[in-house]
């Protein structure tokens, strides 16, 4: 016996014929009758995926996607063209290809993918969205700063001017500029959550 048959029929299970009229009986949405046809072909429809695809948990889920494509397109279903087995073996056949397939074709992708990009270490990868979520955290509470804040902060640490320079360059007291960016750097601070 072929490992894909399963097991022989059991006295009263459907076969043959009586399995046909079950399968257009699923049709009519019959759930008794998918029960029938699901025991009856559960079993052989695994071994052939199985054969095909190897992994057992991939062909759990093959079966499964199987059988409901049975209950979902029994209305297709042509005795003229086969028994309800055969077809019930086709469809599980075709899938079970695909998955293959798919794998395959996930597998070359992921190679490719690999190929052209050098493998970065973690760290380096850690470290560079940390410095982007901090960037976009000081340039949000930059945003709560006044201007003239933010316009002494930004030119005594990011235009790296002294005190005096920032002064000259916005044409006010010395005394003035030393405040605002006291002012900024403690709302910044808090903004940022940093504690003192």
């Amino acid at each position: 016996m072929h490992p894909a048959d399963g097991p022989a029929p059991r006295p009263g299970d459907p076969t043959g014929t009586g399995l046909d009229e079950r399968l257009r009986a699923v049709a009519l949405g019959d759930e008794e009758a998918f029960a029938e046809v699901y025991d009856a072909l559960s079993g052989p429809v695994f071994g052939l995926v199985r054969e095909v695809v190897r992994d057992p948990a991939q062909s759990e889920e093959v079966m499964q996607e199987v059988m409901i494509e049975l209950w979902r397109t029994a209305a297709r279903f042509d005795p003229a063209k086969g028994s309800a087995r055969t077809w019930a073996l086709t469809l599980a056949h075709r899938r079970a290809v695909d998955r293959v397939r798919s794998e395959q074709s996930q597998h070359r992708r992921e190679q490719r993918a690999a190929a052209l990009s050098p493998e970065v270490p973690y760290d380096t990868v850690a470290e560079q969205v940390e410095s982007r979520l901090e960037r976009r955290q000081v340039r949000r509470c930059m945003g709560t700063l006044t201007q003239l804040q933010r316009e002494s902060v930004t030119l005594a640490y990011y235009g790296g001017l002294t005190y005096r320079e920032v002064s000259e360059r916005l044409s006010l007291p010395l005394g003035t500029v030393k405040t605002r960016l006291r002012d900024g750097l403690i709302r910044l601070r808090d903004c940022l959550g940093v504690t003192a």
